[in-house]
């Protein structure tokens, strides 16, 4: 609700200052899932996801094996072999937690792969909106698609078709 009282606020106060300014809207999501390249690219990321998931959960599958045996072969153990499988254990449990982190973390190896593959058509998709918006002396262009609600948007409003036409996916 905050949001909407914000958005309402701005906007009353831009047409106030201004009414002589121009808006446009795209839908990056969109826009996005017309470019062929996107869409290799996320097959690509995907792919390599299911792969890493798969290594991480045979990880935790053995590290589940070893706690299984220990727990039946516990009574049988002297104290010395007991702590050695204990730090076995959770050696192993570290190894994955680190594995976990250096694929899937903040700058894993996920996200490094994702900017490597979508970066690229990000700007070119921003470069697009950008050209798209000084042709057309737009003020500001909103992106659908992202946190910010439209509670009503006029079509004739929406810029995407000409984003994609400047980027050579739609015929002019």
């Amino acid at each position: 609700m905050k949001k909407l009282i914000l958005i309402a606020v701005f906007l009353f106060a831009t047409n106030v200052i201004t009414f002589a300014q121009k808006i446009g809207y795209v839908d990056t999501e969109y826009i996005l899932s017309k470019i062929p390249e996107y869409k290799t690219a996320q097959t690509e990321l995907d792919n390599i996801s299911i792969q890493w998931q798969k290594e991480i959960e045979a990880k935790y599958t053995e590290i589940d094996k070893m706690n299984k045996a220990y727990e039946a072969e516990q009574i049988l153990l002297t104290d010395d072999m007991k702590s050695k499988r204990e730090k076995d254990i959770a050696s192993k449990e570290n190894e994955v937690k680190d594995l976990q982190k250096q694929r899937f973390g903040i700058d894993g190896e996920l996200f490094k792969k994702r900017q490597s593959l979508v970066k690229p058509i990000q700007d070119k998709v921003y470069n697009a909106i950008k050209a798209i918006a000084e042709k057309g002396a737009y003020s500001i262009i909103f992106d659908k698609a992202s946190d910010i609600t439209m509670l009503y948007s006029s079509p004739k409003l929406d810029k995407s078709d000409a984003v994609l036409k400047q980027l050579g996916l739609l015929k002019k």
